[in-house]
């Protein structure tokens, strides 16, 4: 009589699901993210932001959304954007070496001024530091300022 042959376990189905490749790290720990309008590429952005970076990148975008409701968000040239439909963008931020660095681009109308200068005559720019990071009501202050003037269209 043929023996027969044990049934071979069934294998477990193949995962369809396709975890995507996570960002490049540029020079500073600067995600590379494709340039793309809306939530989602802002907060692959700031879910590839390494270490406490990503923390200040929350941190940012939560004040900017609370503060600004209808605010636009993007990703163009590795940096996220932020701006009022018809009025153009107000600020950016980026990750260098030691901080996440703010732009605002008609910082040079904002009061009290913030602190870092820039070769672009309007533009402002907020350091974000590790271990010092600025008041949340001056932030939000300045966020709100940026949002009334004129924005950058590109």
């Amino acid at each position: 009589m043929p023996r027969k042959e044990k049934a071979a376990e069934p294998s477990p189905p193949e995962s369809t699901e396709k975890t995507a490749p996570k960002p490049v790290l540029l020079a500073g720990g600067n995600p590379r993210i494709a340039k793309a309008l809306g939530e989602e590429p802002v907060r692959a952005y700031i879910e590839a932001m390494p270490g406490w970076k990503g923390e200040v990148g929350q941190w940012l975008d939560g004040l900017i959304v609370r503060a600004l409701p209808a605010v636009q968000r993007a990703v163009k040239w590795n940096t996220p954007f932020y701006g009022l439909e018809g009025q153009g963008w107000f600020l950016g931020f980026h990750c260098l070496a030691k901080c996440v660095r703010v732009a605002f681009f008609r910082g040079s109308s904002l009061r009290p001024l913030p602190p870092g200068e820039s070769k672009q005559k309007e533009v402002r720019y907020l350091d974000i530091r590790e271990v010092d990071r600025p008041e949340e009501a001056q932030v939000v202050d300045w966020i709100r300022q940026a949002a009334a003037l004129p924005g950058w269209v590109s």
